[in-house]
C-alpha cells in the first residue's frame, strides 16, 4: 500500500478530486478533513504519511490553514505538508512555506503535477 494521505479542504468535490487523484497512484487516502481545526486533530489522531491542506478556509477556532500547518508542525517537525491554492494566492503560499509546508499545487489540478509534488516532498 501507498503513503498514507490526509486531505484538508473545505470543499467535498476538491476533496474528492485529489482523492481520485491520489488513488489511481497507489497512495491511500487515510482521512479527510473540511477545516484546519480538524485537520489538526486528524493529523495527531492518523499519523499521515503526507497532508494536502487548502490555503483558504473557513477559520475555525481561529485556525485556517496557515495556522494548521505551524500547529501540525510544532507538533511533529518532520510533517509533510503540502499546499492546496488557487492562482494569486503566491503571499499566503510563501507564508505557509515558511511555516513549514514542504510545496504547494495549484488548483485547477493537473494530475500529473500533483504526483510529481507528492513524490518529491515523500523522497520518492
Amino acid at each position: 500500500m501507498g503513503a498514507k494521505v490526509l486531505i484538508v479542504d473545505d470543499a467535498l468535490f476538491m476533496r474528492k478530486m485529489l482523492a481520485d487523484i491520489l488513488k489511481k497512484e497507489g497512495f491511500e487516502v487515510c482521512g479527510e478533513g473540511e477545516n484546519g481545526k480538524e485537520a489538526v486533530s486528524r493529523y495527531k489522531e492518523l499519523k499521515p504519511d503526507l497532508v494536502t491542506m487548502d490555503i483558504v478556509m473557513p477559520k475555525m477556532e481561529e485556525i485556517d490553514g496557515i495556522s494548521a500547518v505551524k500547529e501540525i508542525v510544532r507538533e511533529d517537525p518532520q510533517a509533510k505538508i503540502i499546499m492546496v491554492s488557487a492562482m494569486g494566492q503566491h503571499a499566503l503560499v510563501v507564508e505557509a512555506i515558511q511555516a513549514g509546508a514542504k510545496d504547494f499545487i495549484v488548483k485547477p489540478f493537473h494530475p500529473s503535477r500533483v504526483i510529481e509534488a507528492i513524490r518529491r516532498v515523500l523522497g520518492e
